[in-house]
């Protein structure tokens, strides 16, 4: 069973986004449930119907238990175990579903299967208490301001109208913050208080100084004091859409996106999980599949750092050996291709196909490695783009170290050749080299390497072309790069120095 529904936002006037919501299949840990509380639910219009009690996990929805009502309606659930306490919902066929806090007290609820959201009652449970009549304020006060937006969305509205309709609005902006800080002072403690807290922007405080870098020094105050609001020993916070928001808002907007710094960033985060398992688990997942997933170039780096720091050591103890193993293969993938590191030395057979050719042995500046085949129309786009960059660029210290990935040579020999690129070094396998008994020879006398007859698994090859650009060790500076792209870099490259 699987849905989406978008959910009302939480706070008016404030910064909030709860993602759609999806309804997953994962372990649930209902033999663990506390058998001191109960979630006992009372739906008017159903009879004898299968509902479910599901969980948030960041802003996803997970099945957690599953019961059917009695003829009247009424459902009971064991409570949550305190760690599994946060957000959850009554799913009902429709499916409906509406939401409640699941914390370690007794919790009466009633409401109408026609409108779930709607006619929620809260019989017993003082967080649940708080939390809806919350919504009953917001509710009440996004009516007030329908009338005023469409004001604002009117183009043909009168100037006096519109000052007067943003002016209600601030003001009910303001209402709606004072009631919330009246929330954060008079239940701290309270998990409903915790999640408003989250959604809270901290506010920057004004620079009265003449300085020169004020929105610098206004950024750093924003980053260092942005998780302020959250309490990392409580590990109930995961379970709600609120601490996915500001995490993914943290990861990919506050800070700067340089793998080599976010990588110290993500290991300073977990560094405050320490002892709230929940939240070491939300958090190294997050990152750890942001990264691998994640477009930005090198980021990567910070996936490879991941594997190594929390997974391969044994600290991701929610992973079975399988999935484990899965993972550390796809660090093992990418290593050899780092932004930083030095590339593995490449000797492969030129376009003879009988004199060797080491990448190490090209002097030069910069070397654009560029791994493509005679097959791939994009690469035959890309490679005249090339062509004009090196004769631009090879007075200046450019080389191309251009790799054959056709698993048959004549294609590429003859590619080459009838196109002109044989300016630049041109190397490549075949299958006679590649043969088990003549690759064996041609390592242990030292002709090649594994990795060089590897290179499509060693430069995790998947499609071309695949383009990296090294400095004069040999380092990676840029990769997965197009013509235009490797233009800029080496402009910019050379205007540093």
């Amino acid at each position: 069973m699987k849905y989406s529904h978008t959910m009302n936002r939480l706070v008016f006037n404030s910064v909030i986004t709860f993602a759609s919501i999806a309804l997953l299949t994962a372990p649930s840990n209902v033999n663990a449930q506390s058998p001191d509380y109960v979630i006992d639910v009372t739906v008017e219009g159903l009879s004898n119907d299968t509902v479910y009690l599901a969980h948030y996990y960041g802003n996803k929805l997970y099945y957690a238990d599953t019961a059917v009502t009695s003829a009247s309606g009424q459902v009971v659930f064991p409570g949550r175990p305190y760690e599994k306490c946060g957000k959850h919902a009554i799913v009902m066929p429709g499916p409906k579903y509406f939401e409640f806090l699941a914390v370690t007290e007794n919790i009466v609820l009633k409401t109408k299967a026609s409108d779930p959201t709607r006619f929620v009652e809260v019989m017993e449970s003082n967080e649940n208490k708080v939390f809806y009549d919350y919504l009953g304020f917001i509710q009440a006060r996004r009516k007030l301001a329908g009338p005023y937006e469409a004001v604002l969305a009117d183009s043909t509205a009168a100037p006096n109208d519109v000052t007067a309709a943003r002016k209600f609005l601030t003001d009910l902006g303001d209402e709606v913050s004072k009631e919330q800080q009246r929330i954060l002072k008079a239940y701290p403690e309270k998990l409903f208080a915790k999640y408003l807290n989250m959604i809270i922007e901290p506010e920057i405080p004004e620079v009265t100084a003449p300085i020169a870098n004020k929105q610098e020094l206004q950024y750093r105050w924003y980053r260092d004091h942005y998780w302020d609001r959250v309490d990392f020993q409580d590990p109930r916070l995961v379970h709600d859409g609120s601490f996915h928001q500001i995490l993914e808002m943290y990861w990919t907007r506050v800070l700067p996106q340089m793998p080599d710094s976010m990588l110290v960033e993500a290991d300073r985060l977990i560094e405050r999980t320490i002892g709230n398992d929940e939240m070491f688990k939300y958090i190294t997942h997050f990152v750890t599949f942001h990264s691998e997933s994640s477009q930005v170039m090198c980021m990567d780096k910070v996936f490879v750092h991941m594997i190594d720091t929390y997974y391969a050591t044994g600290k991701a103890t929610w992973l079975k050996k399988e999935q484990l193993k899965k993972v550390m293969d796809r660090a093992d993938e990418l290593r050899d291709s780092q932004c930083g590191n030095r590339i593995p030395n490449i000797i492969l057979p030129g376009l003879d196909q009988s004199d060797w050719v080491s990448l190490y042995d090209v002097k030069s500046k910069y070397t654009a490695v560029i791994i493509w085949e005679s097959t791939c129309g994009h690469c035959k786009k890309e490679l005249p783009k090339y062509r004009d960059i090196y004769a631009d660029w090879k007075d200046k210290g450019l080389e191309i170290f251009a790799i054959g990935n056709d698993f048959d040579p004549e294609p590429w020999i003859d590619y080459v050749t009838e196109k002109g690129y044989d300016d630049w070094i041109n190397v490549s396998d075949n299958p006679l080299v590649n043969a088990q008994d003549s690759a064996s020879v041609l390592i242990y006398n030292g002709t090649t390497t594994l990795k060089s007859l590897n290179f499509r698994t060693t430069f995790d090859v998947f499609a071309t072309p695949k383009v990296f650009l090294l400095d004069e060790d040999k380092r990676i500076l840029a990769k997965q790069i197009g013509a235009d792209q490797m233009l800029d870099i080496l402009g910019r490259l050379e205007a540093m120095e």
